[in-house]
């Protein structure tokens, strides 16, 4: 991450949940990464590495000809990467504990990703201008983000998953500037002097008894618990943590609902040689007034989902 704190810690609690909740995303980050072009013998920026699962999904797309760097700054999170990748036995990925800003290397690389970094970024803008700096003329900014302006939903309503959908967008910082980074990809990224953004969207949806979702939610409503009480969103007798998960099961199921995290927002670019000239950054700002976009080019109105 950069001089913004992950305020939820590095614990070896959060660093767990952060590995479960890359079960669940790895197929939204891997789409993304696709698209964006990420493929055999590139060398690859993973910023906000955290336990280091994006990096372990690039390292298998850029092959042993390719390699992997991941940077974060939260040591207990570069051990726990470092850690991950010797026990499975990848060989082309590396950690570094630095942040964007301070960080440097001998070498460019052909892309960079990272996923639920801009979010905690009070100036998102300036972030993706630092990550600029490493990158490859026709390298790769991809990014998937999440929307808290798109709610936690269920079909038909479930009050107990809503409400706890409530609190989790209630805990993550409202004023600060990087929450709505997933529904301002284009203006981040054009303000920064890049083209406009592909774009596309997937939305979380489960139900029934197996869907990983309840655990999701749980611990992470577990680890903004200290948030919830502190600011006064719920008290810890309203949570009842240790049943939590339990409670939204039993809810959902015998709603016989559907239920949905936020949206999840991907958005990539692919720098042109020499960077942007003036010109080239007002014509690609223009094409973003008009719309022209991944989900418009490919016939989906992503307005219309929400």
């Amino acid at each position: 991450m950069a001089d913004d704190r992950y305020f939820l810690g590095s614990t070896p609690a959060e660093l767990k949940r952060l590995r479960f909740q890359a079960t669940i995303l790895r197929p939204i980050t891997e789409r993304l990464l696709r698209e964006a072009g990420v493929k055999e013998g590139m060398r690859v920026l993973d910023l906000g590495c955290g336990p280091g699962d994006v990096s372990f999904l690039a390292a298998e797309m850029v092959g042993p000809s390719g390699s992997v760097l991941g940077i974060d700054q939260a040591p207990e999170a570069v051990a726990a990467a470092k850690d991950g990748a010797r026990r499975n036995g990848i060989k082309n990925v590396d950690f570094e504990v630095t942040t964007v800003e301070a960080f440097t290397s001998s070498v460019q690389f052909d892309a960079a990703v990272g996923r639920y970094v801009l979010f905690h970024q009070s100036d998102p803008t300036a972030f993706i201008r630092h990550v600029m700096r490493h990158i490859e003329p026709n390298g790769v900014i991809a990014m998937h983000e999440i929307s808290p302006r798109h709610r936690f939903r269920s079909y038909p309503t479930v009050p107990e998953w809503d409400k706890t959908g409530d609190w989790l967008t209630a805990a993550f910082h409202p004023d600060n500037p990087g929450r709505d980074a997933a529904t301002r990809l284009v203006e981040h990224f054009v303000t920064a002097g890049l083209p406009c953004p592909m774009l596309f969207t997937e939305i979380p949806t489960g139900g029934g008894e197996d869907s990983p979702l309840y655990a999701w939610t749980a611990e992470t409503v577990r680890s903004v618990i200290a948030v919830l009480t502190a600011s006064a969103i719920a008290t810890e007798d309203e949570i009842s943590i240790d049943t939590l998960e339990d409670r939204l099961r039993t809810s959902v199921v015998a709603a016989k609902a559907q239920v949905e995290w936020p949206a999840q927002i991907c958005g990539w670019i692919k720098l042109q040689t020499g960077r942007l000239l003036a010109g080239e950054i007002a014509r690609s700002a223009s094409r973003c007034r008009s719309g022209t976009t991944f989900g418009q080019r490919y016939g989906t109105n992503l307005d219309e989902r929400f």
